[in-house]
């Protein structure tokens, strides 16, 4: 029955500290008769965001490896690691740091970092640029950079 339902589609809803997909059938009792089939997965971690006002504290002084983002909302490409970083978040919690850095409304990160191409995912530790990553790469080499500097 549930194969024969409309699909619903859902925002991941990252606040709450889930780590499932989430299947449930919906009704409506307005008016006419609805059923859907909601299907979203829920983050249980998601990326720090990073400014210019936090990078410092969260990044330069952290004393874990830490993976950072740079990105844009209007990146095509940078929607496909995305998701790929809010999984890293959570595979790597309490062993590394793991954020994102929107470009767009932080443009002197951007420019101390030399960044000229999007995404780029820098990966720091004691302060310092030890490997870089840009463009679309898939998790396991993501997660092969924070793993070297564990």
């Amino acid at each position: 029955m549930l194969q024969n339902l409309p699909r619903l589609q859902v925002a991941p809803v990252a606040a709450l500290n889930l780590n499932h997909v989430v299947q449930r059938a919906l009704s409506s009792t307005a008016g006419e008769k609805a059923s859907y089939l909601c299907t979203t997965k829920i983050v249980s971690t998601m990326a720090l965001e990073l400014t210019t006002a936090n990078f410092q504290e969260l990044v330069l002084n952290s004393d874990k490896p830490v993976l950072v983002d740079f990105w844009a909302e209007w990146c095509g490409p940078c929607r496909v690691v995305g998701p790929i970083v809010s999984e890293l978040a959570d595979d790597f919690e309490g062993r590394a740091v793991v954020g994102k850095v929107n470009v767009d409304s932080e443009g002197d990160l951007a420019m101390q970092f030399g960044i000229r191409n999007i995404p780029t995912i820098m990966v720091f530790k004691g302060g310092q640029v030890v490997d870089k990553q840009v463009g679309v790469a898939p998790k396991n080499v993501l997660a092969s950079k924070i793993e070297a500097q564990l």
